[in-house]
């Protein structure tokens, strides 16, 4: 069932990550909305990942988790989330909803030391259309028009190997693709000036490597306490880099177009400097209970380049989650409301965006780091006569302020997992 089911999802994933639907003002800035590194059971535990280790989930967020994979089994997880935002700022609201598919991997045990995986996940998505009206004195009404769309998309592979007993290690292979299109229009009341637009593409294409560790202590019997660390060096990413902009003017049904050519710069190859990351986790683990998970994660996008240049809309993301997962009893006969899974988390998040008030004229306008805060609450159902279970979630959430003429969103954001488990290269006696 699962071999049916990878073969038919994994090209219409490869698609859709390609062209992942977002609508957010923030997109339109750096490489737009970045994805957390956490998904499937742990995104109702908000999104606390890094220290957790289950036999049958796959946790691609530390790939030191892979080789936790229960023997001579596979786990095929993928999944879709659907956000209902409220956009809110001094001149106005906006409504938007976007669903997406959000998640493909595949993992499976090597031996009893080495685990692996493999899958898909977006790495970051562009969607924004932003209209504003200037007065000019001796040029009248000045029009500017922003738009952008886009996604990168990240495809992984991992492997886990577990050198002494309780000490994992493991590494994740990325290689992180797309396409980021950010197009500007300034037109004028007046018909008989020019207009100027616009034209930037950015094409992503390259591989990073990150690393984890997790350390797993026995406390008592079926009591664990785990380690988790995650790191990722910074890199010099390889990228496709365009920019043209164009003067026009129209007369009647005919548009005459020239391109500038001292603002315009062919498509050519060049480095974004990503940033290097840190995480650290901790989680507490009573086997087939209770879990409870802590997570926080840094990422240095202060020193980040783009094709040479620092943006200094730019700098350092930082996130706090921590969440549960509580099962009645796991092994109950009478009780199949006993057998779930319940979950429950919180997020705080510094995101990497420091944004200025866009009406202010002066250059050096303070900055204000948008921050992100986040309830999430979900359930793991588990698959009648199988270790297969549908994961829900559900999170509750604000990004962003209306003050200094900045926007907020309020979010409420719908996701669904499906994590599939079956045995490896064992041939079944009996049905």
């Amino acid at each position: 069932m699962i071999g049916l089911i990878l073969c038919g999802l994994s090209g219409f994933a490869q698609q859709d990550l390609n062209n992942n639907n977002t609508t957010s003002p923030f997109s339109r800035f750096g490489l737009g909305v970045l994805s957390h590194y956490s998904f499937g059971r742990t995104s109702a535990m908000g999104g606390a990942s890094l220290g957790s280790r289950h036999e049958v989930q796959t946790n691609s967020s530390n790939p030191a988790s892979y080789n936790a994979i229960d023997s001579l089994s596979f786990v095929f997880d993928f999944g879709l989330d659907g956000t209902i935002s409220k956009y809110k700022s001094n001149s106005g609201t906006m409504n938007a909803k976007d669903i997406n598919f959000r998640y493909l991997s595949l993992s499976f045990p090597i031996n009893k030391w080495i685990g692996a995986a493999m899958g898909l996940q977006p790495f970051s998505d562009m969607g924004y259309e932003e209209i504003f009206n200037q007065e000019v004195t001796g040029v009248g009404t000045v029009y500017h028009n922003y738009t952008g769309e886009g996604s990168s998309t990240k495809s992984f592979f991992g492997l886990s190997v577990m050198p002494i007993k309780g000490l994992s290690l493991g590494v994740n292979l990325n290689y992180i693709f797309g396409r980021l299109n950010q197009n500007t229009v300034v037109t004028y009341s007046d018909a008989t000036l020019y207009y100027l637009s616009r034209v930037e593409s950015t094409r992503l294409s390259d591989f990073t490597l990150n690393y984890g560790l997790q350390y797993d202590y026995q406390l008592k019997k079926n009591q664990f306490l785990t380690l988790g660390i995650t790191f990722e060096n910074q890199s010099n990413f390889n990228a496709l880099h365009s920019l043209f902009t164009y003067k026009s003017m129209s007369n009647g049904t005919t548009v005459v177009s020239s391109v500038i050519g001292g603002d315009s710069i062919p498509e050519r190859k060049g480095t974004i400097k990503l940033p290097s990351t840190f995480g650290v986790g901790l989680s507490y683990n009573k086997l087939n209970k209770l879990e409870i998970n802590a997570d926080y994660y840094y990422a240095g996008w202060s020193k980040s380049t783009f094709f040479g240049s620092q943006n200094e809309l730019l700098t350092d993301q930082s996130r706090i989650s921590v969440g549960f997962e509580y099962t009645p009893e796991a092994f109950s006969i009478r009780s199949y409301v006993k057998r779930i899974k319940y979950r429950a988390g919180v997020h705080m998040e510094n995101s990497y965006l420091q944004l200025a008030d866009p009406k202010s004229t002066d250059a050096n306008a303070p900055k204000h780091q948008i921050k992100e805060f986040g309830v999430s609450f979900g359930a793991g159902i588990p698959f009648p006569k199988s270790k297969s279970t549908a994961n829900f979630a559900f999170e509750f959430g604000k990004q962003g302020t209306t003050d200094y003429n900045l926007a907020k969103n309020n979010y409420v954001k719908m996701s669904v997992y499906l994590n599939l488990f079956d045995y490896w290269f064992m041939k079944r006696k009996f049905d």
